[in-house]
């Protein structure tokens, strides 16, 4: 008989809260500032091969995806982009790094209700300062027995920080909307990997779902969780 989970673990950005609407509001200014040099479509895509490529420099987050803009930018005029432009674009980075916390549906009730019954653990990928500060602004730091920010999602480093925190891979769950990070990895390792799909989701962080795995769940929001751990 299968164990049931005991451990329960989040992502954050647009699981808990939302994160890559802001992403997209600041890649439709940077399309805007760039018009004078390149199509908005190619545009996009030149900026997306930058972010794969910076990915190992960089990290997750916005600050990296401030600096693929720059060099994107310089990239497609030939250098001859103003400063001025460069200049918006950090202050756009600024913005982001400010932007208020809105939670997404059912989040706030789903984490306070499974808090004391079973073990929570916060799992992102991002900026270090600015996941704490989103963290923090949530209110819903109270409810996790753990947070761990880290540099990417992969099989090992969910065993690692399961393992770290008390927890048996085979009863734990891992929830989130990154098909690539957030479930995969987290069913390689031996977890449950529950799908929670938001309606923006960024190109790098799209897979196929490995829909006839055993562990692998999805649902239509976070009030689905409940009844979900209830038919396990």
């Amino acid at each position: 008989m299968a164990l049931k989970p005991n451990t329960i673990a989040f992502d954050a950005d647009d699981t808990l809260w939302q994160n890559e609407q802001f992403f997209r509001l600041t890649q439709e200014r940077f399309s805007n500032l760039l018009a004078d040099y390149v199509e908005k479509d190619h545009l996009h895509e030149r900026l997306l091969e930058a972010e794969r490529r910076n990915l190992r420099h960089y990290g997750f987050g916005v600050k990296g995806f401030v600096l693929s803009m720059i060099e994107t930018a310089i990239d497609v005029s030939d250098g001859r982009v103003h400063a001025n432009v460069i200049r918006e674009l950090i202050d756009a980075g600024q913005d982001m790094l400010q932007h208020p916390i809105h939670l997404m549906p059912h989040a706030q009730q789903t984490v306070a209700r499974l808090a004391g019954e079973f073990q929570l653990l916060l799992i992102t990928k991002g900026d270090l300062l600015d996941q704490e500060r989103k963290l923090a602004q949530s209110g819903l730091g109270e409810y996790f027995d753990g947070v761990e920010i880290v540099s990417n999602k992969t099989p090992a480093i969910y065993a690692e920080i399961f393992a770290r925190h008390g927890a048996r891979v085979d009863q734990a769950m891992m929830i989130g909307n990154s098909m690539r990070s957030d479930v995969i990895p987290a069913i390689e390792a031996g977890c449950w990997g529950v799908y929670v799909p938001h309606e923006l989701t960024w190109d790098l962080e799209r897979a196929t779902a490995p829909k006839t795995h055993a562990k692998y769940h999805e649902l239509a929001h976070l009030g689905d969780l409940q009844g979900l751990l209830n038919r396990l």
